[in-house]
């Protein structure tokens, strides 16, 4: 469905973003290696529950039948099954996923499980899926691969990595890409008390039987892990609000100011925009997000290879206060469920916008008008359909195939409308 917005002003609310897309489908995978684990607050997206309902294959049948998953647009997914897959003895499964998910490289994971000692082959195109896995008991405990490719690689290791025999000494080579989501998968790990070091560009990972659990406690026990909210969702309401007026709040729950979450320095950087955040300290968790002032700058510059899922945000944000901004850091763009640096030139150059791109970085120029009544094209990527919203509060403007929010944040445009967005 194509999604007619009109020019609105936002008012304030307060609003709950489920739990953390990241998050959620870490624990889901760990949770399918240790069924003691209780998860709370879980993401509502479609990612997470294409992961749910991959898993919930694995316990519903007999080791000894085939199966075929489909995981669609899920590229979390993709790299996080293929690893689980590779370690369920006896188990053999056929991974596939969308037209777009077959384009998107998984080499460098598939040779690291090699290295391993897992059985994996290509169906279709070398390097791509849909993959052939046969699963099977991995005693090798150590691997090396480049440490500049997506961290969901890594975490696809690290999270395996417990049930492996030895453990796992995981060396990376180069400068690595995205080490607050290594970190989170690693803090999620120690969480369960799972041994874990990460000193220069080591990480190790100790065998471990159980999680969370002393030894000789009962086997009926759980122990419980709440998610916190997800930054990235939170990522469009900073947006709407850094475009408001001044004395616009927005409060949302529940957000930790010690975040496992990369994309949390979204706290620092909209400070740049006028925007400040108050972590309310009522037990609540709550955060609200207040527009204090206008933007005084020109021109800003981010360094984004930490938090890179927040890119488009940021880039319209900017088009949007009429600023010019440099975002570096964002080679692993190119494979999301688009090319997301040529769909921002594309769809921003059609708003009027002065844009040029490279492999890893974007760069805007200040410009003083928007195009209205701009079809937005959404390329099936969730995140160009929320960034692209907030511009409803300079102009009409239309985002194609609004559905697509549902792979990340389904409540997107109930949430909007309960701000005072017209569509």
């Amino acid at each position: 469905m194509n999604l007619k917005l009109e020019k609105s002003t936002l008012r304030s609310t307060v609003l709950a973003i489920t739990g953390s897309k990241s998050e959620t489908n870490r624990l889901i995978l760990l949770k399918a290696l240790y069924p003691e684990i209780e998860i709370l607050n879980c993401s509502n997206s479609d990612d997470s529950e294409v992961m749910l309902k991959a898993l919930d294959l694995v316990t519903s049948n007999d080791i000894h039948v085939p199966l075929h998953v489909n995981i669609h647009h899920a590229g979390t997914a993709m790299r996080f099954l293929t690893a689980f897959f590779a370690i369920q003895e006896g188990r053999e499964v056929v991974l596939t996923g969308s037209s777009r998910m077959k384009e998107r490289p998984i080499k460098i994971l598939v040779e690291a499980l090699k290295q391993l000692g897992a059985e994996i082959e290509y169906l279709e195109q070398e390097g791509f899926p849909s993959l052939k896995i046969k699963g099977k008991s991995l005693i090798q405990d150590k691997i090396s691969l480049p440490a500049n490719v997506s961290s969901q690689y890594i975490s696809a290791l690290l999270l395996i990595a417990p049930k492996l025999k030895n453990g796992l000494a995981l060396n990376l080579e180069g400068e690595i890409t995205s080490v607050p989501y290594i970190k989170m998968t690693l803090a999620l790990l120690n969480e369960l008390g799972v041994k874990t070091s990460f000193v220069g560009n080591t990480i190790t990972v100790g065998h471990t039987e159980r999680v969370g659990l002393h030894q000789f406690a009962p086997l009926e026990s759980v122990f419980q892990l709440t998610v916190e909210s997800d930054w990235s969702s939170a990522s469009y309401w900073y947006s709407l609000v850094a475009l408001s007026e001044v004395g616009t709040t927005i409060t949302l729950s529940s957000f930790k100011k010690e975040s496992l979450q990369g994309d949390a320095v979204l706290s620092k950087i909209y400070q740049d925009f006028g925007v400040e955040t108050f972590f309310n300290n009522d037990n609540t968790n709550t955060i609200t997000i207040s527009k204090v002032k206008n933007c005084q700058l020109s021109t800003v510059n981010y360094q984004l290879r930490n938090s890179p899922d927040i890119a488009q945000t940021i880039a319209v944000t900017c088009f949007g206060l009429g600023i010019a901004c440099d975002l570096f850091g964002l080679h692993t763009l190119k494979i999301k469920e688009t090319d997301r640096l040529e769909a921002l030139k594309i769809e921003l150059t059609k708003l009027g916008a002065k844009i040029a791109v490279t492999e890893d970085s974007l760069h805007l120029e200040s410009s003083n008008s928007i195009n209205e009544n701009v079809s937005i094209k959404t390329y099936q990527d969730h995140r160009m359909a929320m960034a692209f919203a907030p511009l409803a509060l300079r102009v009409p403007i239309e985002i194609q195939e609004a559905e697509v929010v549902s792979k990340s944040y389904p409540n997107f445009w109930d949430d909007l409308r309960a701000v005072g967005v017209k569509l």
